[in-house]
């Protein structure tokens, strides 16, 4: 038996509970057999610190391919003579072919395998950054080119959403809830990093070269195409039924139909597209804002715009993660919807570049809370709410972040390529989201402490 047990790879060992006591028992040479045990133990979980790396880079790939392009919305206007409201279809499409994504990936990735399709993951994002390069010039519209290498690094970037989490979260580590919060503090911090490097790069080579820069990039994803192809790699214990938005193609409609007859779930619905509209209309818009609107440089509307916008939302979800439990959360996030709008306020109404500048920066912090807040506000008082629920919720964010870039830059274009009207026209999400959480502590103080689960 105990060849047999030694004899199973990694992944199998991992999930076999009782394997420790099996060899306890059966061996007659318990020392021996208990060293060789950790021997395997450690070397199984030194192998899945290459998941976790791969897991990581692929959420930096995800930063990449979300934030690099913004950086570059006035190049393609001055160069391409694109208009402003066509270029915000830029972000638009971006999340519109993610969320698709999301919905076929959850579905299909336990028939195709997780490691095939993180692999394919990185290909996608590696061809699309540098079809961003290429596509362009090739084809005889510039922005069809971009549009295209739009969605096929937005295909990558939707695979690696759904399939991080559940391969994290099927390495056999003790501490699973630091490694998850790990993962997903790498998209923030990645946007960062691109920001930075990006600018450091345009501040040597010159913002003509970003050609080269987005093949640059491409190499991040390549490289992490041969992780995710030889580390080990644990099938989830769900099947791919806990994450993303395709679980609702798992679900009985009773649930899903039990949560949309429940009023607090249509406001939180509500309140997810708004924190995404909020987060993404300022971030996606960031770059080209402080540049044009406020006069900086190219270096300096970089690093002072998305750059400290990313830094101050990392920084507001460490805040969260830490002591969130000590926190009244409705009040934060009341506090924090009515920063938002003062932010968006002070970039559309200011004349001062200095305000204008904070109002962008503290917005970061501001909607870093709303997201992660509405889901925590959810799963309090809708525990069995279950996949169906974080997937709605998740396709109500993903929604706002689709929808609310598009509309401050079609506003920009109606208003002379104004971004300040663009901005004052994106207070509307800040404004609905204060309005639904008024809604939403009446109801929790009508309906009291209970739990609510839907009908079924």
């Amino acid at each position: 038996m105990e060849e047999n047990f030694f004899a199973q790879p990694p992944e199998a060992i991992s999930h076999n509970k009782n394997a420790r006591s099996c060899i306890a028992i059966q061996s007659p040479c318990g020392t021996i057999h208990h060293i060789l045990w950790l021997e395997v133990e450690t070397n199984m979980v030194q192998n899945y610190r290459k998941t976790l790396l791969a897991c990581y880079l692929g959420f930096v790939t995800q930063a990449i391919t979300a934030n690099f392009a913004p950086l570059l919305f006035l190049k393609f206007h001055t160069d391409y003579n694109i208009p402003l409201g066509k270029i915000a279809l830029i972000p638009g499409t971006f999340f519109v072919t993610q969320l698709i994504i999301d919905v076929l990936c959850a579905r299909f990735a336990d028939r195709i395998g997780y490691r095939r399709c993180a692999v394919a993951s990185e290909v996608c994002s590696a061809a699309g950054l540098a079809g961003l390069a290429f596509l362009p010039e090739l084809l005889p519209d510039p922005f069809t080119g971009i549009l295209l290498s739009a969605v096929i690094y937005a295909v990558g970037s939707g695979l690696i959403e759904v399939l991080g989490s559940p391969i994290v979260e099927a390495c056999p580590f003790e501490h699973k809830e630091a490694a998850m919060s790990l993962l997903h503090s790498f998209y923030c911090w990645g946007t960062v990093g691109v920001i930075l490097l990006s600018t450091l790069f345009f501040a040597v080579f010159g913002i003509g070269s970003w050609k080269i820069l987005a093949c640059i990039w491409a190499v991040v994803p390549l490289y992490n195409v041969c992780n995710f192809a030889v580390c080990p790699m644990a099938h989830p214990a769900d099947s791919g039924r806990g994450t993303g938005i395709g679980g609702l193609l798992h679900m009985p409609m009773c649930c899903i139909g039990g949560l949309l007859c429940m009023p607090m779930f249509w406001i939180a619905l509500i309140l997810m597209v708004c924190a995404g509209a909020s987060e993404l209309s300022m971030a996606q818009w960031a770059s080209a804002y402080a540049e044009s609107a406020l006069g900086l440089s190219k270096a300096a509307g970089d690093l002072a715009g998305p750059c400290m916008f990313a830094v101050t939302m990392g920084v507001s979800r460490m805040i969260y993660g830490k002591y969130g439990d000590r926190l009244d959360l409705m009040k934060y996030m009341q506090g924090s919807g009515l920063l938002c709008l003062l932010c968006y306020l002070a970039a559309s109404l200011s004349d001062a570049p200095a305000v204008g500048l904070a109002g962008c920066i503290l917005c970061g912090f501001s909607v870093g809370i709303l997201w992660p807040g509405t889901i925590s506000i959810c799963s309090g008082r809708i525990p069995a709410g279950g996949t169906a629920m974080f997937a709605l919720l998740a396709m109500a964010g993903d929604l706002g972040g689709a929808f609310g870039p598009g509309l401050v830059g079609g506003v920009s274009q109606r208003t002379g390529d104004n971004l300040q009207r663009g901005m004052l026209a994106g207070c509307v999400f800040p404004l609905v989201l204060m309005a639904a959480l008024f809604i939403l502590r009446g109801l929790r103080q009508s309906q009291g402490p209970k739990p609510e689960g839907p009908s079924q």
